[in-house]
C-alpha cells in the first residue's frame, strides 16, 4: 500500500496520524511522513482527513 499526502492541500492537523492503527504516519514540522512498510491499507487516514489530502493506492 502507498499513502500519498498532498502537501499542497494538507493542513498538518495530525488527524490521520492520531488514528493510524499501524503507526505508519508521523507528523513532522511541515509534512506527514509515511512508512509504507507499516501501512496495511485500511484507509482510516483517508476517511478522517477533513480536507481530502490523502490518497491510498493499492
Amino acid at each position: 500500500m502507498t499513502v500519498i499526502v498532498n502537501r499542497n492541500k494538507c493542513g498538518y492537523c495530525g488527524a490521520c496520524v492520531a488514528v493510524c492503527p499501524t503507526m505508519a504516519l508521523d507528523l513532522k514540522e511541515v509534512w506527514i511522513d509515511v512508512d509504507d512498510s507499516l501501512c496495511n491499507g485500511c484507509s482510516t487516514c483517508k476517511k478522517v482527513c477533513p480536507i481530502g489530502a490523502i490518497e491510498v493506492q493499492r
